[in-house]
């Protein structure tokens, strides 16, 4: 590949623009960029006919905006985002996407996530009346926010797209299957036959299909819970019907079919579950059901392949549980081979999953106790999350981040209103916090680190 020898120009719009091989490279293979070029990033094509002028028939003709242009070229020779005043993020946003570099976009508008540089970048607020189930990262940066029996979609530019709306069928949970699709779980209405899970469009909103669940070859409908994916495509969910047909189902997401079902067992609780995680490493699926939805907290491995349990934790015939060993949250920790818990104070606590989960006991660090004076009149249970090596716990009103193997905190999220956070998730390197009082939901953002 030359260097200031490969010199192309393009026209864009009637604006004459030049440019090398050399920065046109820095778009990838997958740009619009990219297929102009042979496999050693020369020229492949003719950009016009024979008939042109001497001065026109090196020009490479774009029918599309000069100025969104003139800045994705800088970017692509300095790597550096300059957006003047008279562009539109939008318009830019669009052009982006026409030339396959809307990554290269994101990734010079925030730096790679980093739980200790996170900035509160944006609040958006006025989602919907009363208090938020539950809110998912997107995986291009996104995210959808569920209120009663409405979703609510934003793509990365928190434009929200249209509104998905269940009338009146209370959403349990939404998970993306990819930019373009959400799983929503719902609830069973009696005597409507309906709940259970569905494909929509992100973008539109429409229903693609449902995923049905059957019994004995017989199509039931359920209540779906807490949703979990696997990389070979795979969707899980916790499943109640009303024939007591309690437990786990599994759906190809491609197809929508049922692919398995493992049944709770008597004594065991999987069909109430509030949290399911794919561990990829073990090949199983962890289902915690917590306090307060029962009684007693239910954590086990499930392995699909043998339907086996292979591995399980409950406080069952502990001796009587105080508030403050109550299990709100768990998430697996494969590199460490435990799994963390969390009470609502944000005390965290780890069970070695090496040990059997009957001989097994909390391992609690008293991280928090000065905040039991500060409680506020209707707080929010903690929720965890685990982002490349670090360990998230949201707890009122901020999110504390942990690191380092004894998982030491080492900053803390917080704003100045907006209530408890109800729910906070992770992706598309943001993190979206959702507030339970004043209906806002906050986007962090790692700042890009600066070029020299």
């Amino acid at each position: 590949m030359g260097l200031s020898k490969d010199r192309i120009r393009f026209n864009v719009g009637g604006r004459i623009f030049e440019t090398t091989s050399t920065t046109l490279a820095n778009a990838g293979r997958g740009s619009f960029f990219g297929a102009l070029f042979d496999e050693n990033w020369n020229l492949s094509q003719q950009p016009n006919d024979d008939e042109e002028g001497e001065e026109e028939k090196d020009d490479i003709f774009i029918d599309r905006n000069p100025d969104c242009f003139a800045v994705l070229l800088d970017l692509l020779r300095t790597g550096d985002l300059n957006i003047p005043p008279n562009i539109s993020e939008r318009l830019l946003h669009k052009e982006a996407m026409f030339y396959g570099l809307i990554d290269h976009l994101r990734t010079a508008k925030w730096g790679p996530f980093d739980g200790n540089r996170l900035h509160l970048s944006r609040s958006v607020t006025g989602i919907a009346p009363g208090d938020g189930t539950a809110i998912r990262a997107g995986p291009d940066g996104g995210c959808c926010v569920a209120h009663g029996s409405v979703v609510h979609v934003f793509d990365w530019m928190l434009e929200e797209h249209p509104t998905i709306n269940l009338d009146y069928q209370r959403v349990n949970d939404v998970g993306w299957v990819d930019s373009g699709n959400i799983v929503l779980s719902a609830c069973e209405r009696l005597g409507r036959g309906d709940g259970g899970m569905g494909l929509f469009s992100s973008s539109s909103g429409d229903l693609r299909y449902k995923f049905q669940v059957s019994h004995d070859n017989q199509v039931k409908s359920y209540s779906a819970g807490a949703l979990s994916f696997s990389p070979d495509s795979k969707i899980f969910t916790s499943c109640k019907g009303r024939s007591n047909e309690y437990g786990i189902g599994v759906w190809d997401q491609i197809t929508g079919k049922q692919v398995d079902f493992f049944y709770e067992s008597p004594g065991w609780s999987l069909g109430d579950a509030d949290k399911l995680q794919w561990l990829n490493g073990k090949n199983c699926l962890l289902v915690a059901t917590l306090f307060p939805r029962k009684d007693n907290c239910y954590i086990s491995l499930l392995d699909f392949r043998d339907k086996n349990m292979v591995w399980s934790w409950s406080d069952i015939g502990s001796p009587a549980m105080v508030d403050e060993k109550r299990v709100r949250d768990a998430i697996a920790m494969e590199e460490s081979n435990s799994i963390c818990v969390v009470n609502e104070f944000e005390d965290l606590g780890f069970i070695d999953l090496r040990m059997d989960g009957g001989g097994s006991s909390v391992r609690w660090s008293s991280r928090s106790r000065l905040m039991k004076s500060k409680m506020p009149d209707e707080p929010c249970y903690p929720k965890l999350a685990l982002h490349e090596g670090q360990l998230f716990s949201s707890m009122n009103d901020s999110i504390s981040v942990f690191c380092g193997s004894d998982w030491v905190l080492t900053s803390r999220l917080k704003r100045s209103y907006g209530g408890s956070i109800c729910d906070f998730s992770i992706g598309g390197d943001r993190l979206f916090a959702l507030h339970s009082e004043e209906n806002v939901f906050d986007v962090w953002e790692t700042l890009p680190p600066p070029i020299i």
